[in-house]
C-alpha cells in the first residue's frame, strides 16, 4: 500500500503541482477542494496514480471530519498532510478601509481551518500509530504548511493575507513542538511569487519588479518549484529536524543592499 498524502486545494495552482509530484513519487493522494470535482484534472491525476477528491472547505470543521474519514476509507492510512489551500482578499483594499468580512474570510480559510485540520489529522496519525514506547527514528507522519513570503513581507493592501500567513508560521512552530514527541514532524514551505491563477492579475506588476531586481533569481516561480520542496520534506530524510522553513522564492528573503 502506498503512503498517503492529504493535500488541501490540491486541484489547482501550487496544490496541483504538489499533487502531481507526490503521485509521481508513488504516494496516493486525497484532495479537498470547494469546487465540483473537475473531471479533466482528476482524470489526469489518476493516470499518474491513486487519487480521490473530497468536495468541501478547509474553513468548515464538519468537512474536516468527512475528509479524514474519506481518506481512511479509501486508503486505510494517512502519512502526510499538506495544508496548501488558501485565498487572497477578494479586493486588495488599503488596511485603512479593509472590511471585517474580508478579514474573517481570509482568516477562516488560511489560518483557522488549517489549524483545526492539523489537529484532527494529527490525532488520526497518533491513533493509527498506537502506544509509543520510544521515539521512532523515522517520522510516523509529516505535516507541511504552505505559507508565503507574506508571512514576513508587508503588503498594506492585503493586510489580512499577510497576518494569516504570519499566524500560519507560528502555527508551524506550535505544531512542530507539540507533535515532535509523537513522532510527527512539521515544516513550512514559504513560496515567493509563483505563477498561478491567484497571481495572474498582477503579472505586469511582478514582471516589472523582477526586471528591477526583486529577487536574485529573476523569474517567476512555478508550482513545480514548490512541489519539489514538499517532496523533499515528506521523504523522511531529515528525521531529526522539525519546525524548519524552506523558502521557495528565488532568494527574495535575502536582505540585500
Amino acid at each position: 500500500m502506498p503512503k498517503v498524502a492529504m493535500i488541501t486545494g490540491g486541484n489547482r495552482g501550487i496544490g496541483l503541482g504538489i499533487s502531481e509530484r507526490l503521485l509521481d513519487e508513488g504516494y496516493a493522494v486525497s484532495i479537498l477542494a470547494t469546487r465540483e470535482e473537475p473531471a479533466d484534472v482528476m482524470g489526469a491525476l489518476r493516470e499518474r496514480g491513486e487519487a480521490i477528491y473530497v468536495r468541501g472547505s478547509v474553513a468548515d470543521l464538519d468537512d474536516h471530519a468527512r475528509y479524514v474519514d474519506a481518506t481512511l476509507e479509501a486508503f486505510g492510512r494517512i502519512d502526510v498532510l499538506v495544508n496548501n489551500a488558501g485565498v487572497a482578499p477578494t479586493v486588495r483594499d488599503d488596511i485603512l478601509v479593509a472590511t471585517p468580512e474580508s478579514y474573517d474570510r481570509v482568516m477562516d480559510i488560511n489560518l483557522r481551518g488549517p489549524y483545526f485540520l492539523t489537529q484532527r489529522v494529527a490525532a488520526a496519525m497518533i491513533e493509527a500509530r498506537g502506544e509509543l514506547t520510544e521515539l521512532p527514528e523515522a517520522p510516523i507522519g509529516t505535516i507541511v504548511n504552505v505559507s508565503s513570503i507574506s508571512a514576513t513581507v508587508v503588503s498594506t493592501n492585503r493586510g489580512e493575507y499577510c497576518m494569516s500567513k504570519a499566524g500560519g508560521a507560528m502555527a508551524t512552530q506550535l505544531w512542530a513542538a507539540r507533535l515532535a514527541p509523537e513522532g510527527i514532524v512539521v515544516y513550512e514551505v514559504r513560496p515567493g511569487v509563483i505563477a498561478t491563477d491567484m497571481t495572474s492579475g498582477v503579472k505586469e506588476k511582478y514582471d516589472a519588479l523582477f526586471a528591477g531586481g526583486l529577487a536574485p533569481m529573476p523569474r517567476w516561480g512555478r508550482p513545480s518549484d514548490v512541489a519539489g520542496a514538499v517532496a523533499q520534506l515528506v521523504a523522511g530524510q531529515m528525521p531529526y529536524s522539525t519546525g524548519d522553513v524552506i523558502n521557495v522564492d528565488g532568494g527574495m528573503h535575502i536582505a540585500r543592499l
